[in-house]
Formats: C-alpha cells, sequence, structure tokens
C-alpha cells in the first residue's frame, strides 16, 4: 500500500486465478476508520481494462461462483473475437462489472445493505492489480 494523496490510497492486489471476485469490503472500512469520516462517500476506481469493481452480495459465497459462471457463458473465450492478446472476454466482462463504484458513509459506517459487500473482480489473472480508494467527507 502506498499513499498516493491526502485522502487517495492505492492497494495493490496479487490475484491468484484466471477469474476471480475478492472481497475488499474491510479494505474500504479501514479506510473510512482511518480518514474518520462520519458522512461522506467512498469512491473505488481499478485502473485495469480486464479487471473490474462491484457491489453485490457476500454472505453465500455460490453468488460469487455464480456470477462468473454466467459472465463465463455471456462471455466465452474463444469464439473468433480479433483481439490479439486472446484476452476479449475479460474485456467485456470488466466492461459489464465497470471500473468504479461509490458507497455512501454514514456514521461513521458504510451505507451497505445487509447482504452486500464490495469486490475487485479479476478476468485475466493471475496478476498484481492495484484499487484507488478516495473517501471524500461531506461538509454540508
Amino acid at each position: 500500500m502506498k499513499k498516493s494523496g491526502e485522502a487517495e490510497m492505492e492497494y495493490t492486489i496479487k490475484t491468484s486465478r484466471p477469474e476471480e471476485m475478492i472481497e475488499i469490503t474491510d479494505m474500504v472500512r479501514q479506510e473510512v476508520r482511518k480518514k474518520g469520516v462520519k458522512d461522506g462517500i467512498a469512491i473505488l476506481y481499478v485502473p485495469h481494462t480486464t479487471a473490474g469493481v462491484t457491489i453485490n452480495e457476500n454472505a453465500d459465497p455460490d453468488v460469487v461462483h455464480d456470477i462468473l459462471l454466467g459472465l463465463k457463458k455471456a462471455f466465452p473465450e474463444n469464439i473468433g473475437y480479433r483481439h490479439a492478446e486472446g484476452n476479449s472476454h475479460a474485456h467485456m466482462k470488466a466492461s459489464v462489472m465497470g471500473a468504479s463504484c461509490m458507497v455512501m458513509i454514514e456514521n461513521g459506517e458504510l451505507k451497505l445493505g445487509t447482504w452486500q459487500g464490495i469486490y475487485f473482480c479479476e478476468f485475466d489473472g493471475p496478476r498484481s492489480r492495484q484499487v484507488y480508494i478516495k473517501i471524500m467527507k461531506n461538509d454540508g
């Protein structure tokens, strides 16, 4: 982890499989606590074209399995794509998931639903990836 700005942190995530979803909710919670923000917003950004970030259920690990299975069926690996690197399926999955998400902070806590968690999504691993977290305080 290296500091890259007053309220922005860069984390490195090392993935171990070609496709996986890694829960990073606690990482974001720790940043909120470190910054001491009681009311505001947490912004997450993934600067990669074959990885993403999303919010989804974190209570049942079968949900993550099913999401990855559904994405694999929707975007199969080899169906005549032209991209020379052979990872077009990973680019499409990352585009569907998105490169960023935001979570409100209320009373010093992430305003997530009972079953929600924040996930880093790897679609072209294993790799060393970055996630940027910016915590913004509501002054109003």
